[in-house]
């Protein structure tokens, strides 16, 4: 059975809500628990979530319900891949990150990047797909993936970036007028697979406002994910700490989004577990802080930035607690090994 985290059911309940629907009724009938219409972080059969959009899309009798939902989604739903997206160099790097992890949301969707099928050299297809063999498309769960493809598109560029035509592979029951008034570009129906044409030179287009080391960060995070998740959660915390001390606030918020769950399931998790948040930073904080003091000869400010700390009498506090010994004691090789 392929899955896909709930959050792929953003703005369901909102807009079946808005139509006068019964979104808990629908995902009922499509077995679907109700608690995903409201939190990222299940794991449900890929197809039910396409079977309750084409059930709501039919009671509504609204077949742009893919088009309206994609209104209410928003780049963090794809968790650690949205931090990778964020700060990627290049449209590009989007790219690249996105075919290799997208996994991560889904493992029956792909993103690829494909030349022209119309042969023009100024324009590549971004091709979205979805890995159901012999089965019929699911409309209304292409239609949210291709809309919420050109969303991310126009987000990460800030401006109309020159989309040259839309290409679905079924012919809709929404008129083709609230397609191109959605894109902003024709739209080409029957085609052999749903892609977005456009310019070439967008791949290599520089985008603002990213941090290079975040990046590598939530690289280096989907890797280790894509190797296979641990069975308890404290030891990924404890890594994603370890990976975010000295480069942003060791916060369990941005733990919770590196590993997609909300940060109340987080805490849940770790007590069920023995542990805590705050018990798992202050481990890594210390073995951070050994490895620092006998290894380097770094500013004993520079340490306490590296490890998260504000100030330099934090640390020296925290080493008094540790070991019962200053900073310097440890340097100098004065302290307990615990």
């Amino acid at each position: 059975m392929s899955v896909i985290r709930s959050a792929g059911l953003r703005g369901f309940r909102a807009t079946v809500a808005e139509l006068g629907g019964n979104a808990e009724e629908y995902a009922t009938a499509c077995g679907l628990p109700i608690a995903a219409l409201d939190t990222d972080e299940l794991l449900v059969p890929d197809q039910a979530v396409a079977a309750v959009l084409e059930l709501a899309a039919h009671r509504l009798r609204c077949p742009d319900l893919g088009l309206r939902m994609a209104h209410r989604q928003d780049l963090d739903m794809l968790g650690p891949l949205a931090l990778a997206i964020r700060n990627s160099p290049t449209l590009a790097g989007v790219l690249a990150c996105t075919s290799r992890y997208l996994f991560v949301h889904a493992r029956s969707l792909s993103l690829t990047m494909e030349p022209d099928p119309y042969g023009d050299r100024g324009v590549i297809a971004l091709r979205y797909g979805v890995a159901a063999p012999g089965q019929p498309i699911p409309v209304q769960g292409a239609d949210l993936g291709l809309a919420f493809v050109h969303r991310t598109i126009q987000r990460l560029t800030e401006e109309k970036y020159g989309l040259r035509s839309v290409e679905l592979p079924y012919r809709p029951l929404a008129p083709l007028s609230a397609y191109e008034e959605f894109f902003g570009a024709p739209v080409r129906i029957e085609r052999p697979a749903a892609l977005l044409r456009v310019p070439s030179s967008l791949a290599n287009r520089p985008l603002s406002g990213g941090d290079e080391n975040l990046h590598r960060l939530a690289l280096a995070f989907l890797a280790e994910q894509s190797g296979g998740a641990h069975d308890t959660l404290a030891p990924r915390v404890s890594t994603a700490l370890q990976k975010l001390l000295g480069t942003t606030a060791p916060e369990i918020g941005s733990v919770a989004r590196l590993l997609t769950v909300h940060p109340r399931t987080l805490q849940r998790r770790l007590a069920a577990e023995g542990t805590c948040f705050a018990t798992l930073l202050d481990e890594v904080r210390r073995t951070e802080a050994r490895r620092y003091l006998t290894t380097t000869n770094m500013p004993m400010s520079q340490v306490a930035s590296l490890i998260g700390l504000s100030e330099q009498a934090t640390l020296t506090r925290c080493c008094k607690r540790w070991w019962g010994a200053t900073p310097s004691d440890i340097r100098k090789g004065r302290a307990n090994s615990g």
